[in-house]
This record gives structure tokens, C-alpha cells and sequence, in this order.
């Protein structure tokens, strides 16, 4: 017999994945594979499953579309100059920020103030781009205290 205790840490010892959808499947694919470099680790008829730094995300075939209007994915990265370069060269355009406390610089990065204190920083740099279905995917860079 389960333990209250128990029951209630059961989707805390869960994973959490990231599922985003594509209204054209094979768009979407080549658009993570052309502009972001990334490959499905395993597919099924509808979806795509993605692996990064040990997280899993799927896109999925789907007859929604994404409002776009909040950011629904992203990486934290060590570099985010290097990664924004990467992919600007490969055809990725950035989001340009324009609001109160947010702003993105001529880099197309803005300084977001403040952070979880349990990852040790001071705040983030950060930078925003849409993918092929439309779905708002981000990059951030810990900012260190």
C-alpha cells in the first residue's frame, strides 16, 4: 500500500518532455535539422522524438497551430553569442523584444533580470526564434552572480 508521502511526489519523480505541434511534419523536420542541427532520435507515424543533454522533446503532426505567443521551449546554453551566430548563419532570424524591462540589443539578445536562485545566477541573456510551425523556441545563458 502507497504512502501518502509517496503519492504525492509521483509526478515529481516523473520526466517531463516538451511536446510542440507541426502542421507540416516534414517541414519541421527539415527545419530542425537544416537550422538547428538536431536529428529525430526516433519517429512514429505523427511524430519526431528529440533528444538534448538527456531531455526528450517531440514534435508531432497536428491539425492546431502554435499562437506563438509565448516562448515554449528552450535551451540553456553555454555561449549564447556563439549558438545566435551558429544559427543565424544557417538562416534562423531572431525575434526582435521591444518591451517594458525586456529588450533585445542589436545582437538580438536581451539582458533579462533576475533568475531561479537555485541555478546560481543573476539573471540571463536571452533570444527568442520561431520554428517552421510557428512554435516560439528560445536560447539562454545563465548570467553568473
Amino acid at each position: 500500500m502507497r504512502t501518502d508521502a509517496e503519492d504525492r511526489d509521483l509526478l515529481g519523480r516523473g520526466r517531463v518532455a516538451t511536446r510542440l505541434p507541426a502542421q507540416d511534419l516534414e517541414r519541421a523536420r527539415r527545419f530542425y535539422s537544416e537550422k538547428l542541427g538536431l536529428e529525430p532520435v526516433d519517429e512514429r507515424p505523427g511524430g519526431l522524438l528529440y533528444r538534448c543533454g538527456g531531455v526528450e522533446f517531440a514534435v508531432f503532426r497536428s491539425a492546431g497551430a502554435s499562437p506563438g505567443t509565448f516562448t515554449q521551449m528552450g535551451w540553456q546554453v553555454e555561449d549564447i553569442d556563439r549558438v545566435v551566430a551558429l544559427l543565424r548563419r544557417r538562416g534562423v532570424v531572431f525575434e526582435v523584444v521591444d518591451l517594458p524591462g525586456l529588450r533585445t540589443g542589436e545582437d538580438g539578445i536581451a539582458e533579462v533580470e533576475g533568475h531561479y536562485p537555485s541555478k546560481g545566477a543573476r539573471g540571463e541573456r536571452a533570444a527568442w526564434f520561431r520554428d517552421s510551425e510557428g512554435n516560439l523556441l528560445g536560447v539562454g545563458e545563465p548570467l553568473p552572480v
